[in-house]
């Protein structure tokens, strides 16, 4: 069967594309999908797949930026690392690929990342902006985060944390800003800001029962991950995502939070009034701070001990 003359026409196409999609999603709603505009900083651990994901869906436009290449340590976690692909930028990859699953997407890439200098560019003309930054990225994601939401976008953080994820949706008009939320005061350390990040996407915490934080080194930026976990980011920020677009009800913005952890079949939601400013939030920021010091302390000293028997 040829193929051609339904790929050919673009209206065609997404018709018979995006037909099962009906039922969930209305014609009509579908049609709105198609004309959106959807924003993705950084397209690895959770990137990748959400791109995938919203071009399924039915999403017509994207923004994308990332200036990375796949190496064999992306493996075991991000989309479109494959042996092939070592060594290519993952936004030509990602691209490809959708550009595979929809060949009339409308894509604008930016190939050295966002920055000040182009981050009002990147969110121009986008209602939803949809987090791919790696986790240590904290600087940007600050930027991000801070412009989007007094530009009026919308932004949706998923975290892969242990086999969960942790799900927090900024509304530029109900939810308060980065700093505000997760308390990021001037004169904080890089590892305060990560940790504070950390304690305030997800304040249920199902992911220390198992997880072993002695693998978590914030000085290297390391720690552990699994693709199931990015792949849970990416069906929990594509639901808010499609919610947002078609102004469905049910948003529940930052300060409440969610948390689905499918090893313990655990799901964690509520609502931390004050942000990270909460007595009990800043004691856990305490607390993990104090256990990653004597772990880092720990591991320094073995390190050097190694050392010295060498």
């Amino acid at each position: 069967m040829q193929y051609s003359s339904i790929v050919d026409d673009p209206d065609f196409y997404y018709k018979e594309a995006f037909k099962r999609n009906i039922g969930l999603i209305t014609e009509k709603e579908l049609n709105i999908l198609r004309n959106s505009t959807v924003a993705i900083p950084g397209l690895g651990g959770v990137g990748g797949s959400h791109l995938i994901c919203l071009s399924r869906i039915g999403v017509g436009n994207f923004k994308l930026s990332d200036f990375d290449v796949f190496e064999p340590v992306n493996i075991n976690r991000q989309y479109g690392a494959r042996v092939k692909d070592f060594g290519r930028k993952k936004l030509d990859v990602l691209v490809e690929e959708a550009l595979n699953v929809n060949p009339h997407l409308n894509i604008k890439t930016y190939p050295e990342g966002i920055s000040h200098e182009n981050i009002d560019d990147f969110l121009d003309g986008v209602k939803v902006v949809v987090d791919g930054l790696d986790f240590f990225n904290i600087e940007m994601r600050q930027l991000l985060f801070n412009r989007a939401l007094s530009k009026g976008c919308y932004v949706i953080t998923a975290g892969p944390l242990g086999f969960s994820s942790a799900l927090l949706v900024f509304d530029p008009k109900k939810s308060p800003n980065f700093d505000e939320y997760f308390d990021i005061k001037p004169g904080m350390t890089k590892e305060e800001k990560l940790i504070s990040f950390a304690i305030g996407l997800a304040p249920g915490a199902t992911q220390l029962a198992y997880m072993n934080l002695n693998k978590v080194d914030l000085s290297s930026e390391q720690g552990p991950s699994i693709a199931s976990s990015c792949y849970l980011c990416t069906a929990l920020a594509a639901t808010e995502t499609i919610r947002i677009l078609l102004n469905r009800p049910g948003l529940r913005p930052v300060p409440c939070y969610a948390q689905f952890d499918p090893y313990t079949l655990v799901y964690k939601k509520g609502k931390i009034p004050m942000g990270n400013k909460n007595p009990i939030q800043r004691f856990k920021r305490w607390w993990v701070l104090k256990k990653l010091k004597k772990i880092s302390a720990l591991r320094e000293a073995k390190l050097a001990k190694e050392k010295s028997l060498a």
